[in-house]
């Protein structure tokens, strides 16, 4: 059985972007996935609504744009069992150097959450790496905003018997076709 993942961050939808909103592609993923990983900055809760409603599953965490009402309802940092996947996400990790060794000393094993993978975002910088203690690290990048990168970013995995056998970073269109949930 294979368990299908979106993994999203840095959405970044607010009232004061009222024209900003999540493509139709990411829209049409989270109905195909067994499980929506996102990774922080939200900054509306109304997001994190409309995905508690039509994801499967959900696997989400605050991020440092969050506003009081989503962290009360998300954790800083989320850990799940996926098919046997141990996979972890939490927004920050910090700057790119040092990153495999800070994520390793947490997240590793012998760290104080051992997981298999890390999602993370924060960067809008898609990112795939694997530390020297063996720990996955994803970062999808933003499906909203793009900032210094050529295109708006998601990634898309696959799980089969507790590993990790797909990883794909899908670039959004410039100017996506919108719909709001």
């Amino acid at each position: 059985m294979t368990t299908r993942l979106l993994l999203t961050a840095d959405t970044h939808l607010t009232p004061r972007y009222p024209r900003r909103e999540l493509p139709a592609e990411l829209w049409e993923q989270v109905d195909a996935a067994d499980a929506v990983v996102h990774a922080g900055d939200w900054m509306d809760p109304t997001l994190l609504d409309a995905l508690e409603r039509r994801a499967t599953r959900l696997v989400a965490c605050w991020g440092n744009n969050d506003g009081e009402e989503l962290r009360a309802r998300l954790p800083e940092t989320a850990v799940a069992d996926v098919d046997g996947l141990r996979l972890a996400v939490t927004h920050e990790t910090g700057a790119t150097d040092g990153r495999e060794r800070r994520c390793d000393a947490r997240f590793g094993p012998g760290g104080t959450t051992p997981v298999d993978v890390l999602v993370f975002g924060h960067s809008h910088i898609p990112w795939d790496s694997t530390t020297p203690g063996g720990v996955r690290l994803l970062n999808p990048g933003s499906p909203t905003e793009r900032r210094r990168q050529p295109a708006c970013t998601y990634m898309t995995a696959a799980v089969r018997d507790g590993a990790l056998v797909a990883v794909e970073r899908h670039d959004l269109a410039p100017a996506p076709t919108s719909r709001r949930p």
